[in-house]
């Protein structure tokens, strides 16, 4: 992917704690979130803002008070405001594609240092009007006399004022991304015990990783309330008492009747940021950091929406190990995105199948996932998954136990809406 002398690698990460919508954050914007995990990223690091080049963010759900997330961010008191910014959407991908393209930059000789990130509130999520009713404001707005806007607005019906929220479902085809884990479940053999099993895993492991401290060190305090004295230090989804019994009560969401997908094995609506410092190699040791891991490959697919929707890693997966010249066996970690349990072994599945092989043009299948090296602190599920901000945490969260384990390569898998599949090879950098 790159040349050794201009070798992109992540220096650090850090995030907000991460909250069910409309609980810790609901009267907070995604800018705040945003700028929280940026700024207590630069104070923990000691980088001089300066030395800032450019600042990118994914947000798949903007305000449209602050479309560009990431300018707000760079706005900072601790970097000039000559520092460039924008954002991106890449659906549940949208960091991890923040990440790609700080490395892209590195490696063509364009930047030294950036910022790459995410952030979703999906507290604060912008609430529109009719087309309709939306018309008659702009045209009342155009009006020359009171009796011309009274005569506008004679024309609104109450169905005219019923709000409109952006919606989690695919443009294409209508269908929420829940039926979708839900059509999986059904066609890849997923039983409802296999699911809850795997939710139930992800709550005891980021259980366990909070009360060790390896997930809160990746967490910047959010002070909160009048007095910015109610501090918040931990993610608030993860449940320690679950149980498979407790899981199996649930009911299912999407098909009532012969549904699988539940609450319990699918990742909750969240709040929170996360960001990444990534680095061209030399620059980073010539400023005294030591690196975490280099970012050695990325790829991205797609998939017909309308099929199985969240099986792009199924293609993408195999590309960056491809990429990356090394095999699955050389992994020695795995952190694979919980949208839905369903997803994930559906994934799995695939990526062991010989059957799959031939669909993804490949003499043997990728490889069987080991689960003891594979999302070893817990997963969406338990974690919870802002949108935009899910691959910044997971790249963090992966180049931090490399280090400590010692391991040579990690692999990151994102499922995205509209078929998208993320996958992104680290190496650790001795």
């Amino acid at each position: 992917m790159q040349p050794a002398s201009r070798r992109p690698v992540v220096v650090a990460g850090l995030r907000t704690p991460f909250a069910r919508s409309g609980t810790v954050f609901r009267d907070v914007t995604a800018v705040q979130l945003a700028r929280r995990a940026a700024q207590e990223l630069l104070l923990r690091t000691g980088l001089p803002g300066s030395e800032v080049d450019e600042v990118v963010f994914g947000q798949v759900v903007a305000s449209p008070l602050a479309p560009n997330v990431a300018r707000e961010v760079s706005l900072l008191p601790q970097l000039p405001r000559t520092v460039p910014a924008f954002s991106l959407n890449r659906a549940c991908a949208s960091s991890g594609q923040a990440v790609a393209y700080a490395a892209d930059q590195i490696v063509l000789g364009h930047a030294d240092v950036l910022l790459a990130g995410g952030v979703e509130s999906l507290s604060d999520i912008p609430i529109l009007h009719s087309h309709r009713f939306s018309q008659i404001l702009v045209d009342a707005s155009k009006a020359r006399s009171l009796g011309q806007r009274l005569a506008l607005f004679a024309k609104v019906r109450p169905r005219d004022l019923i709000p409109v929220s952006p919606a989690i479902a695919e443009p294409s085809t209508g269908e929420s991304m829940g039926q979708s884990a839900e059509k999986m479940a059904k066609e890849n053999g997923i039983s409802r015990e296999a699911q809850d099993r795997l939710a139930l895993m992800s709550h005891q492991r980021a259980a366990a990783a909070t009360a060790s401290g390896r997930l809160t060190e990746e967490i910047a305090p959010w002070f909160g309330g009048r007095d910015m004295d109610e501090v918040v230090t931990t993610d608030n989804l993860i449940r320690p008492d679950t149980s498979l019994e407790a899981l199996a009560k649930l009911k299912p969401v999407f098909d009532r009747r012969y549904g699988s997908v539940t609450a319990g094995n699918a990742s909750p609506l969240t709040d929170g940021a996360a960001v990444t410092l990534i680095m061209e190699e030399q620059k980073a040791r010539a400023l005294g950091y030591r690196p975490l891991a280099a970012i050695k490959s990325y790829a991205i697919s797609a998939v017909d929406p309308g099929w199985q929707l969240l099986m792009g890693p199924a293609w993408a997966v195999p590309r960056a190990l491809d990429r990356a010249g090394i095999g699955w066996k050389e992994l020695g970690l795995v952190e694979i995105h919980e949208a839905f349990a369903a997803q994930v072994l559906s994934n799995v599945q695939a990526w062991g199948s010989r059957a799959w092989a031939e669909k993804l043009g490949r003499a043997e299948p990728v490889g069987e996932v080991d689960w003891e090296r594979t999302n070893v602190f817990g997963g969406s599920i338990a974690i919870g998954h802002p949108f935009g901000a899910t691959g910044a945490r997971l790249v963090t969260t992966l180049a931090n136990e490399m280090a400590r384990r010692e391991v040579q390569f990690g692999l990151i898998s994102i499922c995205a809406q509209g078929g998208m599949g993320f996958a992104l090879v680290l190496e650790r950098v001795p």
